[in-house]
C-alpha cells in the first residue's frame, strides 16, 4: 500500500516499499500555468532531501522541483519530454517527475499528510 506526503514547496512523494515517486501538487501546477518543458534528473543520480531534482518551465516561470526525500534516482517520467502538459492535466498521477530509492524512510515520515497539506494551502 502506498502513502503520499507533501512539502510546503508543493511537492509530493508517494512511497511504496522503499521507492518514492515525486511530483508537484495540483496547486503548484495551477500556479505555474501551462507547463511547456521539464528537465529530469539522470537515473542513478543521488539527490539529497531538499535538493533540486528537476526543473519545470511554464509560460509564466521556471521553477525547481525539490526532492521531498533523499535517495538515488531509479526512474524518470520520459513521457513528460514529449508531453509536458501532463503535469497540468494529471499532476498527482501521470505528471510525476522521477522515482527514488529512499535513503532514509524517516524523511518521509516528517512530511505533511494530505489533510495537513490541504489546510496549509487554504492559508495561502
Amino acid at each position: 500500500m502506498s502513502e503520499t506526503r507533501y512539502t510546503e514547496q508543493h511537492e509530493w512523494v508517494r512511497v511504496d516499499g522503499d521507492e518514492g515517486t515525486i511530483g508537484i501538487t495540483r496547486y503548484a501546477a495551477e500556479q505555474l500555468g501551462d507547463v511547456v518543458y521539464v528537465e529530469l534528473p539522470s537515473i542513478g543520480k543521488t539527490i539529497a532531501k531538499g535538493a533540486e531534482g528537476a526543473v519545470v518551465e511554464s509560460v509564466k516561470a521556471a521553477s525547481e522541483v525539490y526532492a521531498p526525500v533523499g535517495g538515488t534516482v531509479t526512474a524518470v517520467n520520459e513521457a513528460l519530454n514529449g508531453d509536458p502538459a501532463k503535469v497540468n492535466a494529471s499532476p498527482n498521477d501521470e505528471g510525476w517527475f522521477f522515482k527514488v530509492k529512499l535513503a532514509n524512510k524517516a524523511e518521509f515520515d516528517q512530511l505533511m499528510s494530505e489533510d495537513k497539506y490541504l489546510d496549509y494551502v487554504k492559508g495561502l
